[in-house]
């Protein structure tokens, strides 16, 4: 393939028009195909919050999401590899992760079960082992 030396004024507009409006290249962000943006799914990251924190939030958006009749709860807790518990001898390695610890939590509070139909790990597309995915009940 030659390069040209000198782009000639359509070229120009043609990329000038291009940048400015590239209306062919996907964007997985606003994509309506992507899962992530369904209109009954809520999602949230719990990303930075620790163990206690996680819990408040959590069982704040299971009401909010109950009352507001959405049908899933998508919750990034991610993977737990920099998790510091193993430095702790006093917490669990597993347990004291999000992922392990959230859907623990839900399913001790009856209060938070009896609006859950199910909790599993997300797929793939969705965060996979990263992330938690909540069904809730019809009320």
């Amino acid at each position: 393939m030659t390069k040209k030396n000198d782009l000639s004024q359509d070229d120009k507009k043609a990329w000038k028009d291009y940048i400015e409006n590239p209306n062919d290249i996907y964007d997985k962000d606003n994509s309506t195909a992507n899962s992530i943006n369904r209109k009954d799914r809520f999602r949230f990251d719990l990303h930075g919050f620790n163990l206690d924190e996680a819990n408040k939030k959590v069982k704040e958006i299971i009401f909010f999401c109950s009352e507001k009749k959405y049908r899933e709860i998508l919750l990034i807790t991610g993977k737990g590899i920099h998790s510091t518990n193993e430095k702790d001898i006093y917490i669990s390695r597993d347990l004291g992760k999000l992922k392990y610890s959230v859907p623990e939590f839900i399913n001790s509070d009856q209060e938070l079960s009896n609006l859950i139909i199910s909790i599993n790990e997300a797929a793939i597309k969705d965060g996979g082992k990263g992330a938690i995915l909540i069904k809730l009940k019809k009320l």
